[in-house]
């Protein structure tokens, strides 16, 4: 793929996704006490950080693709009570955001995205809106990859996506989320 900052956004936006599998395959093993179990960390638990994850992509994948959803999103702050529940919705919103992202260019990039915050519409460019949404990810996925090491499963490597030897390690997944490494990196 070519080091381009659209580039750089798309494979961040699958890197994102595998991840977010990775991570919720590994919490599928857990039972529904443990999914829901007090936990140290931003959210008191396994499941209110992954919903917490699942609402804010759905607040703003919706404005990314012009959407007014808005607050409205954090309507129900945990949705789904089982991670096969939170990893459905989650591979649903991932997709959308790796769409979106297929889709830049370097002129939509630079494009102003209206935030529907209710009292007020907040203005972001585009890639200062991705960049928080990625980074937003990143915080709280490592919260949850932290209370995972407190149950009975194993967490999962989650920052191996880019190296090219890992690629027969991947491809099992990656047949699971629909992909190819040729259809990621492109070459």
């Amino acid at each position: 793929m070519a080091a381009t900052l659209t580039g750089v956004f798309r494979s961040m936006a699958y890197n994102n996704a595998w991840a977010n599998h990775r991570l919720l395959t590994a919490c599928g093993r857990l039972d529904a006490a443990a999914f829901n179990a007090p936990r140290t960390g931003f959210f008191p638990s396994l499941a209110a950080t992954l919903n917490h994850i699942l609402v804010v992509d759905w607040f703003y994948v919706d404005a990314l693709e012009g959407g007014w959803l808005g607050l409205a999103a954090f309507a129900d702050e945990q949705p789904f009570d089982t991670p096969a529940a939170v990893h459905a919705a989650q591979r649903l919103v991932d997709d959308r955001l790796i769409a979106h992202c297929e889709a830049l260019t370097d002129r939509s990039l630079d494009e102003v995205v209206k935030v529907n915050r209710r009292e007020r519409v907040q203005t972001e460019r585009r890639d200062r809106l991705l960049l928080h949404l990625l980074e937003h990810q990143i915080h709280h996925r490592g919260q949850a990859h932290a209370m995972l090491s407190a149950t009975a499963v194993a967490p999962p490597q989650l920052d191996e996506f880019f190296s090219a030897a890992e690629a027969p390690l991947r491809a099992p997944e990656f047949a699971e989320l629909g992909w190819t490494e040729e259809g990621v990196w492109r070459p």
